[in-house]
């Protein structure tokens, strides 16, 4: 489906999942349709299944915003005490429309429960309370964390999902790989059909320089390496560190959450010479979320000077995040949009779009890993190899299945559309 298509059924009012391969547009078309609904004053709830997918949105989590947190289960008690809360009730009298990014990584069960808390604030007898549910993610991505041994069941085994009957729309067209060897080696993996090739076209890249000038950003596995490696490389450098403070304004708990979710650290320590990632994306100031910089020098006012990889020098003022209910911010926080980047986990890198990457997917230990890595890569030549598993290259059974009839229902849905607006 084409995004134009895609954004035509979604202001129809239809309860939606919006799917497609890593780089296919499905953020952006959210923010599009977002933009339509405040236009005409209509309240829209935005959320994702994690804060860092949220703050790309100006958005809250879904366990926030429903008020499940974090919990297994959800009792009469529980749903006694939402009630009590003025401001939970006036949240639901307002909202129509209820947006969860990335679904991929949220449980069967918690959109049950979700689903649960609608009706009991909305009307009882409808899916969602009656709400406009706008669900958006990528199964062949990362899927939900469970405890060792537990099985995993992904959104569309509940029962929520079966009620709200969504319409696929299956985004294909891809934004962000740049070369045909890179989106059939994504497409393999999609396809369960790596072979030979495919691993030869990987491992042709194996301890291969990158011809950039910018120091490539290390990908791991696990969280343990990241901030080890980041700050050992600010230390060998010999230059007077600058340090920059994140400001906060609005409900502090809110507040709280937004930290968690932005990737831009609380306190940002720089140095002319530090390997940095924007960490939001501003197209009109020329990067976005994953742009790949060295700092090499500061303003007058103290503001960090970025050369990115793709030759520009980008000055890095200040950006704002924010929760916002009804247009208006609840909490804000402001901060240099830069973390250091000679390393960033596999986790906290899906959404980004990255120039250069030295992954090791040599511990890969769940489906979706390699995926995710490879996917944010816009060219085989940016991606350093050290090391593979045959885990990295494999992708959920379950989910190639699911992913074949998610295809055919989008196109369906497309024709479907076309013979409606032919007889208008």
């Amino acid at each position: 489906m084409k995004q134009k298509t895609a954004l035509e059924i979604l202001k129809l009012g239809h309860n939606i999942f919006l799917t497609g391969p890593a780089g296919s547009g499905k953020t952006y078309l959210l923010k599009q349709y977002i933009d339509y609904l405040k236009e005409r004053n209509v309240s829209v709830a935005i959320t994702a299944s994690t804060g860092i997918a949220a703050t790309h949105m100006n958005g809250q989590t879904i366990h926030s915003w429903s008020g499940m947190g974090i919990s297994e289960t959800f009792t009469e008690a529980d749903f006694k005490k939402l009630k009590s809360r003025n401001y939970h009730q006036k949240r639901f009298e307002k909202t129509q429309v209820l947006i969860i990014d990335e679904v991929s990584m949220l449980h069967a069960h918690q959109l049950d429960i979700i689903n649960s808390i609608c009706k009991k604030f909305k009307e009882p007898f409808l899916p969602f309370g009656g709400l406009q549910v706008i669900l958006c993610g990528d199964f062949f991505q990362l899927p939900p964390i469970t405890k060792f041994g537990q099985e995993t069941f992904l959104v569309n085994q509940s029962d929520a999902w079966e009620e709200m009957r969504p319409k696929v729309c299956y985004l294909e067209e891809q934004h962000r790989q740049e070369d045909r060897q890179m989106l059939q080696i994504l497409n393999d993996i999609r396809t369960r059909s790596c072979d030979e090739k495919t691993m030869q076209l990987l491992t042709a890249r194996a301890n291969k320089e990158i011809k950039n000038k910018i120091t490539p950003t290390k990908l791991y596995t696990h969280n343990a390496n990241v901030d080890v490696i980041n700050d050992a490389q600010l230390q060998k450098i010999q230059e007077e560190p600058r340090t920059f403070k994140m400001t906060c304004t609005g409900i502090e708990y809110i507040a709280n959450s937004v930290k968690k979710g932005c990737l831009a650290p609380e306190t940002l320590v720089l140095k002319k010479g530090a390997v940095v990632m924007f960490v939001k994306n501003n197209f009109e100031a020329g990067y976005v979320n994953g742009t790949l910089g060295e700092v090499t020098g500061f303003t007058a006012k103290g503001i960090p000077i970025v050369h990115t990889s793709a030759g520009k020098m980008i000055i890095a003022t200040p950006e704002k995040w924010s929760i916002e209910e009804d247009g208006l911010p609840l909490a804000t926080i402001s901060q240099v949009p830069l973390r250091l980047a000679w390393a960033i986990t596999i986790h906290k890198s899906q959404g980004m779009t990255l120039d250069a990457v030295e992954m090791d997917l040599s511990k890969a230990f769940e489906y979706g890993m390699g995926y995710v890595a490879l996917s944010r890569v816009r060219t085989l030549a940016g991606i350093k190899l050290l090391g593979i598993n045959a885990r990295a290259l494999q992708v959920n059974p379950k989910v190639y299945e699911l992913d074949k009839l998610l295809k055919e229902l989008s196109r369906e849905n497309v024709a479907e559309h076309k013979l409606a607006k032919k007889k208008k």
